[in-house]
């Protein structure tokens, strides 16, 4: 009989106790009505996958990541991206982690920038987001005369 009750407590009590983890973990932080069950629904809302994990640690940018090897590999280690206002809750792209983030999130390697920071270099500029398809893109003029030229009253 005891072997049908592990396999009972394995079935039914462990996934309830990763679904209460995991709606305490996407918790809002703003404060509000119900700000469990909002930041559970915004997380699944935004990703269609809330998790839970242990937080590895954060950039410079406000983004934070986590890693739980409970799930398969590939899918343990991801990336909350930065919400402080209302847009950019909705408004993200991958172009937000930073090169030493984005060699960790990828099984580069094993470490993360907290423990191991990596080289720094001279001659390498800030990371900044990709600007495309937003007001701030760079849009190129042409400097060739077009060939057919518009009629002048």
């Amino acid at each position: 009989m005891g072997s049908f009750l592990k396999l009972l407590h394995r079935q039914f009590v462990v996934p309830w106790q990763e679904v209460v983890k995991t709606i305490r973990h996407n918790g809002a932080s703003d404060g509000g009505y119900f700000p469990v069950l909002r930041g559970f629904f915004v997380q699944w809302a935004r990703f269609n996958e809330p998790k839970h994990g242990k937080l590895v640690g954060t950039d410079e940018l406000g983004n934070k990541y986590y890693e739980n090897n409970r799930y398969f590999v590939a899918r343990n280690r991801w990336v909350d991206y930065n919400k402080e206002t209302w847009n950019q809750m909705w408004d993200y792209n991958a172009s937000q982690v930073t090169p030493e983030w984005h060699r960790w999130l990828h099984y580069m390697t094993d470490d993360p920038p907290t423990k191991v920071p990596p080289t720094s270099r001279p001659f390498l500029i800030k990371h900044k987001r990709n600007l495309t398809g937003t007001k701030d893109c760079y849009v190129p003029y042409s400097t060739t005369r077009p060939k057919i030229e518009s009629w002048k009253p």
